[in-house]
């Protein structure tokens, strides 16, 4: 069995997908610094899409570490050439290229973020020999966004446990188990993608007032919990992350 990742005092770390700033929110910023510098004043984390689609050097990596708070985090996207490409055959050259970019954050490296292709479907052989060279050399915490229904059964479960890799909760829901996080029972990571429009749509007030409560109780229970908006076409994820950390906020 792997071992466990280390789970600190319960933080919910809520952010985009990105930090780009919509210019119908930049009221809500402080007005110096950069994009993330103003973002990292208001919401604590955010996921690090754009190393899916190409390397960043570590000193990147590491000016964003210096350019935000000591509490927020970021959670990196693994690349499409291990998930897509490769879809995790072989992996451990790519492995051995990419986690030393990422392991420029320092501390301020929250999660991996294993997003798959709806296509792959579970094999054990191949997801066994993954984990493992995956684990060798990254013991944080993990997630995992599978998308075929393959992924989202009681032995799939078991499997992402062994490796404590947590399913994540997406939004819209793909296959019904999927209204449910899955696998590393410790940590809940929700992404949610727009409904009913991907990437573009708004979430209302009652489901972001459902979605804390469900955060709350996760986190009150010690779980590592991530709440991350992917509905950025329309600036939309901005305003959803602060409403959500309003509502968190209040007693």
């Amino acid at each position: 069995m792997a071992e466990q990742p280390t789970v600190h005092a319960s933080q919910m770390k809520i952010g985009c997908a990105g930090w780009s700033l919509p210019r119908d929110s930049w009221s809500q910023f402080p007005e110096e610094g950069t994009h993330l510098q103003r973002y990292a004043q208001r919401i604590n984390a955010a996921e690090i899409n754009s190393s899916f689609y190409r390397p960043h050097q570590p000193t990147t990596y590491a000016r964003w570490a210096a350019d935000v708070p000591a509490d927020f985090l970021f959670s990196v996207k693994l690349p499409k050439t291990i998930t897509h490409e490769q879809r995790l055959r072989d992996c451990g050259n790519l492995l051995d290229s990419f986690l030393p970019q990422a392991g420029g954050l320092g501390n301020k490296l929250g999660c991996l973020l294993v997003q798959l292709p709806p296509s792959l479907v579970l094999g054990e052989k191949i997801a066994q020999t993954f984990f493992k060279a995956l684990r060798v050399r990254h013991e944080g915490a993990v997630a995992l966004e599978p998308r075929h229904a393959s992924w989202f059964t009681p032995a799939a479960d078991q499997l992402l446990q062994h490796w404590c890799i947590a399913r994540v909760l997406a939004d819209p829901v793909l296959h019904d188990p999927g209204r449910w996080p899955g696998g590393w029972a410790d940590m809940v990571y929700l992404r949610l993608h727009g409904s009913p429009r991907m990437y573009y749509s708004s979430y209302g007030d009652g489901v972001l007032r459902a979605l804390a409560d469900r955060m709350q109780m996760a986190a009150a229970e010690g779980k590592r919990v991530w709440c991350i908006f992917d509905n950025t076409a329309s600036g939309a994820a901005t305003h959803n992350a602060l409403e959500l950390g309003q509502l968190l906020r209040k007693p």
